[in-house]
């Protein structure tokens, strides 16, 4: 059974991931690259790989930071399989991040922000409604663990602080 001083020590240190990764979210829309979206991936508790969402710098629908920390991750460690790293997102991973999560079989995902704060400002609310009650994250062989407290506050407040400085795609319906 841990004490409180292990679980503190190990909420600490989720913490400050996680706060790299909101560092990061703000970081991509500050230079223009894409969304308010960051990972780190770790390692040992060494930062393998810290990248944000990149969309719109690279013209690719795929790069969201998820993707692109995998990808970094893999490329540095040499590797397709990253089961010995933990993933620490700015937001709940989107169904195409879960699953890339998924198959390069990280073994911990830590997010921040529920996937509603960001439809509460713009974004595709498809992205909420494909995890919510499917049971999906039961099927994943991943720890997986929502931040809280004040971290959790930041990772929501990213959202609401970047809105203004990117434009959401409206949705065209086909009838």
């Amino acid at each position: 059974m841990e004490d409180a001083a292990t679980t503190n020590a190990g909420k600490d240190r989720e913490d400050q991931f996680l706060i790299t990764a909101i560092e990061e979210a703000y970081k991509a829309v500050e230079i223009g690259d894409g969304r308010p979206f960051g990972a780190v991936i770790v390692r040992n508790d060494e930062i393998v790989a810290i990248c944000h969402n990149m969309v719109l710098r690279n013209t690719d629908p795929s790069a969201h930071a998820e993707i692109t920390a995998i990808r970094e991750a893999c490329l540095k460690l040499n590797q397709v399989q990253l089961s010995d790293c933990e993933i620490y997102c700015s937001c709940e991973p989107c169904p195409m991040c879960l699953t890339a999560i998924h198959f390069s079989n990280i073994k911990k995902l830590v997010y921040g922000a529920r996937a509603e704060a960001a439809v509460a400002v713009g974004f595709d609310s498809i992205i909420a409604d494909a995890l919510s009650n499917t049971g999906f994250y039961e099927k994943l062989n991943l720890e997986i663990k929502k931040a809280d407290g004040s971290v959790a506050e930041m990772a929501e407040q990213v959202f609401e602080n970047t809105k203004d400085k990117f434009k959401i795609r409206t949705q065209v319906s086909i009838v």
